[in-house]
């Protein structure tokens, strides 16, 4: 809290919303004139409340701020805060009561001079950044999959896996509705509790690039031994157990990667019904491929036996249950530097 109020009003009102406890005192303007820009670097670590500053006095406490890592946003209303809300990451300027002055300077204008309504655009912010991670880790993990599968088979002396119709459809299909539903994936728990993340901090973050890497390779691994399987059993479907591999990997993988954290068992299979129904839809759309005449011969796909059916399904849950492996890992700390539900993004 920064303020030009009295410096007992402001700790009494700072304590009272929780900012500050019993323990912390008030720094005021007149004894941060006396404080250097290192010293202050190390006050801001346990000062919570500023009192009777210049506007001056709180460019300074901006700028130790960002200079100790911080992404700062700034409130205010008055003429005195513009230069502050000028210089802060995001400036917030009340609409209501904020003079024009400080609504010009500031990037953005609370109009209902509401503090609630900051937290909840930080929850919807935060929830609309998780579900932009999980959709490109779905989308990249599942591309490089394809990927994979066509670069290796070569190299492991198997014929072509799958024929650009396949790659069409699952593009299409396998890729977009289920990545489309994962726009409705419902808010993590601990979301608000969770750390700011930091400004220089990329997408990738946190182990996905890694994620995206290891079960691209998995997903192309399994596919791939499903053909090798196929071919080695003198099997003619071996293509349609391919194609079919390979779709049903990237369903277990949209199911698993519904968190970043928590367990499918945890969160609930019916949490999200939108993104349910999609892999619903996703199964039937390829069984009719792989059973109904009509589509046989367009997809050239040929009917798998029940236990052709059953060895195509088992592989592919085996990337559900390894994803699911990895967020245990995570959990535990034992991954990409995690240490829990709260750490991270």
């Amino acid at each position: 809290m920064i303020t030009g109020d009295h410096p007992a009003t402001a700790l009494a009102i700072a304590r009272r919303i929780g900012l500050a406890q019993a323990h912390h005192g008030v720094m005021t303007g007149q004894q941060l004139a006396h404080v250097d820009t290192e010293q202050l670097r190390g006050l801001l670590q346990t000062t919570r409340v500023f009192a009777r500053v210049n506007p001056e006095q709180k460019i300074r406490i901006v700028e130790a701020l960002q200079a100790n890592g911080e992404f700062v946003a700034m409130t205010g209303d008055g003429i005195n805060d513009a230069p502050a809300l000028k210089r802060a990451d995001i400036g917030v300027a009340m609409g209501k009561k904020g003079t024009d002055v400080a609504r010009e300077a500031a990037d953005m204008v609370l109009l209902d001079d509401n503090f609630a309504s900051i937290t909840a655009a930080v929850r919807e912010g935060r929830h609309i950044y998780d579900n932009i991670r999980k959709f490109i880790k779905f989308i990249m993990t599942g591309n490089s999959g394809e990927i994979w599968v066509l670069f290796l088979a070569p190299f492991l002396g198997l014929p072509i896996p799958l024929l650009p119709i396949h790659i069409l459809w699952i593009n299409l299909v396998t890729d977009g509705l289920p990545s489309l539903a994962l726009a409705m994936e419902p808010e993590e728990p601990g979301n608000m509790q969770r750390p700011p993340r930091a400004p220089n901090e990329g997408i990738f973050a946190h182990g996905m690039w890694q994620h995206m890497v290891w079960v691209g390779l998995l997903i192309g691994g399994v596919s791939l031994a499903a053909q090798a399987w196929a071919i080695q059993d003198g099997s003619a479907h071996w293509q349609t157990m391919v194609f079919t591999v390979l779709t049903f990997a990237q369903l277990a993988h949209v199911l698993a990667i519904r968190s970043e954290r928590q367990s499918l068992l945890t969160i609930g299979l019916f949490s999200n019904l939108p993104l349910l129904g999609a892999v619903a839809l996703t199964i039937v759309l390829q069984l009719s491929l792989i059973y109904l005449p009509t589509l046989q011969a367009i997809f050239n796909t040929q009917a798998l036996s029940p236990l052709e059916l059953a060895r195509c399904v088992g592989l592919s849950l085996l990337v559900g249950l390894a994803v699911e492996l990895e967020k245990l890992f995570y959990r535990q700390g034992w991954l990409y530097g995690g240490s829990g539900p709260h750490h991270g993004n």
